[in-house]
C-alpha cells in the first residue's frame, strides 16, 4: 500500500478532472477536496520529523441530500486508493446509552482495511493456485472416468493415457466437464457454539460476522478434510478459495491493514447536523451533545482497541456531512467545530445540473438503464426531448415534495421504465424508444396528484 513516490500523479487538477467524471458541477467543492488529497500525499515527502506534526485537514461538507457529498468523498478515496467508510452520526448514543459507540466506526474501518489486503493477497496468488488446482481437478476426473469404465488406466499404453490426461486437462481448462460431478477433498471447519452472543457486543455491520472473529482470535473450531461430491465448476472455486486462504499471510496482512488505515483512512460521517440541532432537549436527545464528545477524541487522533489490536486515529482523514436545514455548524460544540477546518458548501441542484447528472456522467443512470436491458437483448434509446422532460418532472417534485436532489431521477426512472423492464424477456421488437410523449403520458398522472407522488415518487 505504498503511495507513489512521484508527486506529479496527483495534482490537484487532475483530482478535479477525475471527479468530473462522475461528480456534476460542485466546482469548489471539488477544488478543496482535491487541496486536501493533495496535502496527504506532501505529508509522505516532508522530513520524519515533521511528518508527524502535520495532521489531516478535517472538511465538513454543508449541502441538502442528493448533491454530491457522499460521490465526492467516496470517490477521492478512490482516487487516493485509500480504505473508506461511512457511518451516520444519528446512529450513535452516549456511552452508557444503549446503543452503538462512536469507536464502532473505527474498528468498521481497520476491519475493512484487512479484509481488501487478504484480498489483494489472494488475488496476487490466483494464478499460480489455478494451476495447483487444476493438477488436483485433473487426477480426480481421470479417477472419475476410470471408475466409471470410460477409460482403462491400467489397461491403455503410456502413449494413450498420456493422451487421455492432456485432452482431460485441455477440457478442464474449459467449460466441457464443467458439470461432470466428482468426488473431491476439501477442508471443514466444524463451528463452535456461542449461546452468550450478548456478551460480545458490536458484532455487527462492517466488523464482520461474529464466526470471523474467533476464526482470527484461534477459536474458529477443529479443521477437517470432507468429501464432496459436487461439479467440475464447484471443485475449481472451492479449491481456488481454499488454496488463496492458505497462501496468505494472515500476520502480515493484518499489520499492512492496521497501516493502511492509520495513515490513508477516511472516514465519513453523514448526518453530523442531526446531532447539532440545540431546538431538542428532552428524551432521547440528551445524549447530542455527549456523542459530540465522544466523537471528538477520535477525531482529536486517540487510540482504538480493534480486534486485531490498538489502532491510532491521528493521521485518519474525517469528513463529515450534513444538509443543516434546522441546526447550523456554529451548533455544534466548539472544539469539534475546530476539528474540521475545512468547510465546503455544496449547492442545490439545478434543472441544467439535473440533466447533466442524468445522461454526462461515465456512471449515470441512463447508461445503467441500457446496459441491464441490453442483458436482455433489449437497446433502449431516448428520443426528441424525453431527457428534459424526464428532469423537468424530477425538478418539479423536488419543489413541490421534499428536495432530494439527484436521486429523484432514481424514483422517476425506475417508475418509468417499470413495465419495459417486466415485459423486456419476452419482447419481440428488441427495441425500446422513450419518448416525450411517453414520458408525459407515464408520469403527468401521478404528478398531478400530490398524494400519489409523494408515496410512489
Amino acid at each position: 500500500m505504498e503511495i507513489s513516490e512521484s508527486l506529479n500523479d496527483f495534482k490537484p487538477s487532475d483530482i478535479v478532472k477525475s471527479l468530473d467524471n462522475y461528480i456534476i458541477g460542485q466546482d469548489r467543492a471539488k477544488r478543496l477536496v482535491a487541496i486536501a488529497l493533495r496535502n496527504r500525499i506532501r505529508r509522505k515527502f516532508v522530513p520524519e520529523e515533521l511528518r508527524d506534526e502535520i495532521a489531516p485537514k478535517n472538511i465538513l461538507m454543508i449541502g441538502p441530500t442528493g448533491v454530491g457529498k457522499t460521490e465526492i468523498a467516496r470517490r477521492m478515496a478512490q482516487i487516493l486508493d485509500a480504505p473508506f467508510i461511512k457511518v451516520e452520526a444519528t446512529k450513535f448514543t452516549e456511552r452508557g446509552y444503549v446503543g452503538r459507540d462512536v469507536e464502532y466506526m473505527i474498528r468498521a474501518l481497520v476491519n475493512y482495511s484487512v479484509n481488501i489486503i487478504k484480498s489483494r493477497m489472494k488475488e496476487a496468488a490466483k494464478e499460480d493456485v489455478q494451476a495447483e488446482v487444476l493438477k488436483v481437478i485433473q487426477k480426480n476426473v481421470y479417477d472419475e472416468l476410470a471408475r466409471s469404465g470410460e477409460i482403462y488406466s491400467e489397461d491403455i499404453e503410456q502413449t494413450e493415457r498420456a493422451k487421455t490426461r492432456n485432452d482431460i486437462k485441455k477440457k478442464i481448462r474449459g467449460i466441457d466437464l464443467d458439470d461432470m460431478n466428482i468426488s473431491i477433498k476439501l477442508k471443514k471447519k466444524s463451528m463452535p457454539v456461542f449461546p452468550m452472543i450478548e456478551m460480545f457486543p458490536g458484532m455487527d455491520e462492517g466488523e464482520g460476522s461474529f464466526q470471523s472473529i474467533f476464526n482470527d482470535m484461534g477459536l474458529g473450531g477443529m479443521e477437517t478434510d470432507e468429501v464432496r461430491r459436487i461439479t467440475v465448476k464447484e471443485a475449481k472455486e472451492a479449491l481456488t478459495q481454499q488454496y488463496m486462504e492458505d497462501r496468505i499471510d494472515k500476520e502480515k496482512a493484518i499489520e499492512l491493514g492496521i497501516k493502511w488505515a492509520q495513515e490513508m483512512g477516511i472516514v465519513f460521517i453523514d448526518e453530523i447536523d442531526k446531532i447539532a440541532d440545540k431546538t431538542k432537549g428532552q428524551g432521547p436527545d440528551v445524549s447530542r451533545e455527549g456523542v459530540q464528545r465522544d466523537i471528538l477524541p477520535i477525531v482529536e487522533g486517540t487510540s482504538v482497541s480493534t480486534r486485531y489490536g490498538t489502532v491510532k486515529t491521528d493521521h485518519m482523514l474525517f469528513i463529515a456531512a450534513g444538509a443543516f436545514h434546522v441546526s447550523k455548524p456554529s451548533d455544534m460544540i466548539p472544539e469539534l467545530q475546530g476539528r474540521f477546518p475545512i468547510r465546503v458548501e455544496l449547492k442545490s441542484l439545478l434543472k441544467e445540473d439535473l440533466l447533466r447528472i442524468l445522461i454526462e456522467p461515465k456512471n449515470s443512470l441512463v447508461k445503467q438503464y441500457k446496459a441491464l436491458l441490453l442483458t436482455e437483448g433489449v437497446s433502449l434509446e431516448f428520443a426528441g426531448g424525453a431527457y428534459d422532460k424526464i428532469v423537468e418532472i424530477a425538478y418539479d417534485i423536488n419543489k413541490s415534495v421534499e428536495d432530494i436532489g439527484a436521486r429523484r431521477l432514481h424514483t422517476v426512472l425506475e417508475y418509468l421504465l417499470e413495465d419495459i423492464s417486466f415485459e423486456a424477456p419476452s419482447m419481440k421488437e428488441k427495441k425500446a424508444v422513450i419518448t416525450e410523449e411517453y414520458v408525459s403520458t407515464r408520469l403527468n398522472s401521478i404528478v398531478k396528484s400530490l398524494d400519489l407522488t409523494k408515496y410512489i415518487l
